[in-house]
């Protein structure tokens, strides 16, 4: 007797038809998603029409910034609020590439964490230009081959990054956003096990943010430092007996073994970063203010300006001074405000610094950045 053909794949009642059934539904919601983002798409097409000629920015940190926390504030779940943003960068990146393509220089190459802190600030839609040197970001954006830059300004346990300062005092730029990142790292190597591991290479940061855990776990290893995790990581080909820090994602773009993760001395480690541009943001809202600033040589000229700062009940969250190149002994200030001290209610207290300083340079207002995990790919409850 032939089989009965006519009988169907599936039993009625049973799990597999139930699954059947969700599935359906996922794929007739993932249509309507396809056909709304194509409506979305066309809206930032007309946006890039009507400012076609235009030569505005089309990064508008605080509009994405509003989008984002309108949307979580209506977000009735159970998409967590993280996820939600971690999509939402990527249409709002896609929307940018749309109106017009998006160049940003970070500190290369590939698989820094300047670039992974620049994806997770800007989507993965830019053409994202790896340079050298913090330096050559900042000259990439100043001769305008770059639109945007992304440069690290300071590390929670390492500090200030001194050649960030140094080229705002040298490049006429201007800070478009920040991002605050959390970094791990972790030890990767070709090898399969530590006792294989008699070098390690890695950015001087990195190192000395492991160098407990180094001390610890491999205290005959020679430690040579690099330009950047990423080289660090490049190096590994043909070394068996070597290892980087880095990124956990650099296990996967040099086809490393992960020996020991997360290996940093303290877990609590974030990297500040600022995204630059050519040019001054605009922006109707802005929360902080980076000034560059000097002071005449004579008693009581500092105080004098934090002072009237204190005066008009502004916060000083940053404070530090750099030397001046070529002026022995002569030093510029960088300060962070909790304020847009471009607003016109301080408009007479911006006249009085400007009086009481040699030099006073607005670098930049813009919105306080999101914190996000560099680590997971998920933004911290700090974001809007």
């Amino acid at each position: 007797m032939n089989p009965d053909t006519t009988k169907p794949a599936v039993a009625p009642g049973s799990l597999e038809e139930a699954l059947l059934e969700i599935r359906r539904g996922i794929d007739a919601v993932d249509d309507e998603i396809v056909g709304l983002l194509n409506k979305r798409a066309a809206l930032s097409l007309e946006v890039g029409r009507r400012k076609d000629g235009r030569a505005s920015a089309i990064f508008k940190p605080f509009r994405e910034q509003e989008v984002l926390a309108r949307l979580t504030a209506a977000n009735p779940g159970p998409l967590p609020n993280n996820h939600l943003i971690a999509v939402y960068r990527e249409i709002l990146s896609s929307s940018r590439r749309l109106q017009r393509p998006e160049r940003v220089a970070y500190l290369g190459p590939e698989g820094t964490f300047s670039h992974f802190a620049a994806m997770a600030a800007l989507g993965h839609s830019p053409d994202f230009l790896p340079q050298t040197t913090i330096g050559d970001v900042f000259a990439a954006v100043a001769g305008k081959q770059a639109d945007l830059g992304v440069v690290p300004l300071e590390n929670s346990l390492q500090g200030t990054i001194g050649q960030s300062l140094d080229n705002f005092q040298r490049y006429n730029v201007f800070i478009q956003a920040e991002i605050t990142c959390r970094v791990s790292h972790a030890l990767l190597s070709t090898a399969t096990s530590l006792d294989a591991v008699e070098i390690v290479y890695s950015h001087p940061q990195p190192l000395a943010q492991c160098a407990g855990w180094l001390k610890t776990h491999l205290p005959r290893a020679k430690v040579i430092p690099t330009d950047s995790t990423a080289a660090a990581a490049a190096r590994l080909a043909g070394e068996p007996n070597a290892a980087a820090i880095g990124h956990l994602r650099l296990a996967a773009m040099h086809h490393l073994n992960v020996l020991a993760s997360p290996i940093e001395d303290l877990p609590d480690n974030w990297t500040r970063f600022f995204i630059i541009g050519p040019e001054d943001t605009k922006q109707q809202t802005r929360d902080k203010t980076s000034l560059l600033f000097t002071v005449p040589n004579k008693p009581g000229s500092l105080h004098q300006v934090l002072a009237h700062l204190a005066g008009e009940g502004i916060n000083l969250t940053k404070l530090e001074s750099r030397p001046i190149r070529g002026e022995k002994w002569q030093y510029f200030f960088f300060a962070d405000l909790q304020c847009d001290l471009t607003r016109e209610e301080y408009k007479k207290l911006l006249a009085t610094l400007t009086e009481n300083t040699h030099s006073l340079r607005i670098l930049g207002c813009y919105p306080a950045g999101p914190q996000v995990d560099l680590a997971e790919g998920a933004t911290d409850k700090g974001d809007a």
